[in-house]
């Protein structure tokens, strides 16, 4: 509890402060990321550098119909409105009044007896109209740092808005990558499926004619239906990524117009979309602006507090008419002013004010950090993003070798075996090495891919700062 001297001057009351003005804090960064990795200029599109006109298109669909992006935009007009009605409490308020009231009175009430005694009308009809203007003064700060606040708070929804849109297209081009890497590790299986049919078909010819053993018969078959079980989890997790695709864009699932279940080629890796120098993050990463927003209006809500420290005043005013008929209604006699002033001070209210800005100032301390955390956080997502492109790339680069060494062994154990100079065991095994490293293959250019996007995603590419 506080109380301010009565004989306070108003010039002196203004100089008092209600918390300063805000300005961001600053955070030390390195001047490069530790992680090698080419990255390309920031752009909006980012997506269009994987040359895919089917993604294209479903990235764009996603941004104009998601329903989560739609919910994010009436988020910014709630804030944008509330702001409004911040800048609004600056200024004086003006209400129009009329009113029409009839009006018979009782002689047992003292008013209706003084009527009655002089000889005055116990029923009449009083006509008002009038305009009344109120205005608080903001003497101390506490509408402006509220409006402060808002304004943040707006600036805090417009960029939580951007980290929703470069997620949702981020999420979308992530599906699609997942959805064409496990076609084609169907593809792969498929093809292994069909040569695993041809040598069902081989060893059958060569039982029946007593050169192999039936077991060397079941085996294979063995082989050729564990394959085949193999592609129903693909098919399943194919046509999840499409159902995801769907509400991606804002379409029932299970649809897929667009023909996704075609099988297409998985898109090469283009180097991320951002900025090369770590303190762009700061500026670059809608998420990390969004923080910062929240810290400057919890930083604007300290002194909102503060100022109920100090007195609050407003004037008031009345313009109108009144007259109990409407023949006099606007004549000079019928005209009506009033004015006046009103302060209010919390003088005694047992800690109550001190208790709201020791929340404000948690409050803000708590934003502060949470600000912190988010920029060590991008960081931490940048760095695990570069590494992860830089290595998935140079996996591909050795996977690429390895099946076209194992390909190889595999066709040379296929002709030792219809010679008659390996096993079958052997041939099993090199296909069952070389379908492993095909995966793995596909596996990675899907991962490759998708590293690319998490790397735009983590570097703030996507995203256009607009003064």
């Amino acid at each position: 509890m506080r109380i301010l001297p009565i004989l306070m001057t108003a010039t002196a009351l203004s100089a008092c402060t209600v918390g300063k003005d805000y300005k961001g804090p600053a955070v030390a960064l390195s001047a490069r990321y530790a992680a090698p990795a080419n990255i390309a200029p920031a752009e909006e599109q980012w997506w269009r550098r994987f040359g895919d006109s089917k993604l294209d298109a479903l990235v764009e669909r996603a941004l104009a119909q998601n329903l989560d992006l739609a919910a994010v935009a009436a988020r910014i007009d709630q804030a944008r409105a509330t702001a409004r009605a911040a800048e609004a409490a600056l200024l004086p308020t003006i209400n129009a009044d009329a009113s029409v009231d009839r009006v018979h009175q009782s002689f047992r009430t003292p008013v209706g007896g003084v009527a009655d005694r002089l000889n005055l009308p116990r029923d009449y009809s009083l006509y008002q109209i009038g305009e009344q203007a109120s205005w608080e003064l903001d003497l101390f700060g506490g509408l402006r740092r509220n409006r402060e606040a808002t304004r943040a708070d707006l600036g805090g929804a417009q960029a939580e808005a951007a980290a929703a849109r470069l997620s949702i297209s981020a999420e979308t081009v992530d599906t699609y990558l997942q959805l064409r890497g496990l076609q084609a590790r169907y593809d792969v299986a498929s093809h292994q499926l069909q040569n695993e049919i041809k040598l069902v078909e081989l060893v059958r010819q060569q039982t029946d004619q007593g050169l192999v053993a039936e077991h060397e018969l079941n085996r294979v078959l063995g082989e050729k239906e564990s394959l085949e079980a193999s592609l129903a989890p693909l098919r399943t997790a194919m046509k999840a990524q499409i159902n995801r695709l769907d509400v991606l864009t804002g379409r029932q699932a299970g649809v897929d117009p667009d023909g996704l279940a075609a099988t297409a080629k998985i898109p090469e890796a283009p180097d991320p979309s951002g900025n090369v120098e770590p303190a762009d993050l700061m500026r670059r990463r809608p998420d990390v602006v969004a923080a910062e927003r929240r810290l400057a209006a919890a930083n604007a809500r300290i002194g909102v507090a503060l100022a109920e420290y100090y007195p609050k005043i407003s004037l008031s005013g009345l313009f109108g008419v009144a007259s109990i008929g409407t023949g006099g209604l606007f004549t000079g006699e019928a005209v009506q002013v009033s004015g006046g002033g009103a302060l209010r001070w919390r003088l005694f209210d047992f800690g109550r004010i001190d208790a709201e800005v020791t929340a404000a100032r948690g409050h803000e301390a708590e934003a502060l950090a949470q600000y912190r955390g988010s920029i060590l956080r991008a960081t931490e997502e940048v760095e695990n993003a570069l590494t992860k492109l830089a290595e998935t790339r140079t996996e591909i680069a050795t996977r690429t070798r390895e099946v076209a060494a194992l390909a190889r062994s595999r066709d040379q154990a296929r002709r030792a075996y219809e010679g008659g100079i390996l096993a079958l065991v052997a041939v099993l095994d090199a296909d069952r090495a070389l379908l492993e490293a095909s995966d793995r293959l596909a596996k990675a250019r899907a991962e490759a891919g998708r590293a690319s996007v998490s790397a735009t995603r983590a570097l703030g590419g996507g995203w256009e700062v607009r003064s």
